[in-house]
């Protein structure tokens, strides 16, 4: 596992779409174990794969009793609104007012390809929205 250079906005993969993981194998569950730890040494709450310079759909997300996991992440279903400061690591020293909903449902696979939701309110909502 490594700490890996976060890309910072002038870094052009973080404005293009990544691309769908079509199969989870050693590799992306290499690239999860360095974005985990990445966003550790950070410290941050989430991190996007296009944000250590790699062009796909992988997140995590730690909370202070979880950490979360996503490849090819979508929310599914959305509810309420709030309106709260956010940060980005990719952004460093800035922080804005950013609206969001209250809370969400996202689904993707794990670590290991199989299929997963989550569920999330507040912090770990926003969070979710911010990555995907």
């Amino acid at each position: 596992m490594a700490v890996l250079p976060i890309l910072t906005q002038e870094a052009p993969i973080l404005r293009q779409k990544a691309k769908r993981v079509p199969r989870v194998d050693s590799s992306i569950r290499r690239l999860i174990d360095d974005m985990v730890d990445t966003m550790v040494a950070a410290p941050g709450v989430g991190l996007a794969a296009p944000q250590v310079g790699v062009g796909l759909r992988v997140v995590v997300i730690k909370t202070d009793t979880n950490l979360h996991t996503l490849v090819n992440p979508e929310m599914v279903k959305w509810d309420g609104e709030q309106i709260g400061l956010e940060g980005c690591l990719s952004i460093p020293g800035y922080v804005g007012e950013v609206k969001r909903y209250m809370q969400v449902v996202a689904r993707g696979l794990n670590r290991h390809g199989k299929p997963v939701k989550i569920k999330g309110d507040a912090l770990l909502a926003r969070a979710i929205q911010h990555e995907i």
